[in-house]
């Protein structure tokens, strides 16, 4: 999946505005916009994050998608701001939905590594599994907490994924995939209805 250029951006962020509106004002989700734009129609994973200023208040993704992903991003929104159970009790008011900043990304398949080291920060976000326990973290995290790689990883597997540090280095049960995600967002107010 390569970037989304401007157009197919603000189509998919007025979807996640309008579905997270809806969803917090306990209206019935809106339909996806028809397309035949293919990247729109593109089956891929996503994730949708919401933030009141540096605060999150919701995020959530799949990586494989099962329906198209302009349909994607609607049921994405509507889970970050609803569903996220770190915020079970303190779910998005409609009152705070001016302050919200809704951010997309676009994932690229995941691809397992041997070579977890490799990964190169704000670029590629990683997933680690060990049987049913599994954590990911997205690119920008890196980007937004300043961590090494080993830092990255072992965040992942302790605050994630209830691994110990360094599994993904020693434990021959843990997987590490690597991802890239094209990244982009705007403020409530900046993003036509």
């Amino acid at each position: 999946m390569g970037n989304m250029n401007e157009q197919q951006r603000k189509i998919l962020l007025q979807t996640a505005k309008k579905a997270v509106s809806a969803s917090v004002k306990g209206q019935r989700l809106p339909s996806a916009p028809k397309t035949d734009d293919p990247a729109l129609a593109a089956e891929c994973g996503c994730f949708v994050t919401l933030k009141n200023g540096e605060k999150l208040r919701g995020c959530i993704g799949q990586f494989e998608a099962d329906r198209p992903l302009i349909e994607m991003i609607g049921r994405m929104a509507l889970s970050s701001a609803t569903q996220d159970s770190r915020f079970a009790g303190d779910r998005i008011s409609p009152e705070e939905l001016p302050q919200l900043h809704i951010e997309i990304s676009v994932l690229s398949p995941m691809e397992k590594t041997d070579d977890p080291l490799g990964l190169r920060l704000g670029e590629h976000g990683i997933y680690i599994t060990d049987g049913y326990r599994s954590g990911c973290f997205l690119p920008q995290v890196a980007t937004e907490t300043g961590w090494t790689q080993e830092e990255f990883l072992d965040f992942c597997c302790t605050h994630k994924a209830g691994l110990r540090p360094g599994a993904w280095r020693d434990d021959p049960k843990v997987n590490v995939f690597l991802f890239t995600a094209d990244v982009f967002g705007a403020n409530w107010g900046d993003i036509e209805d």
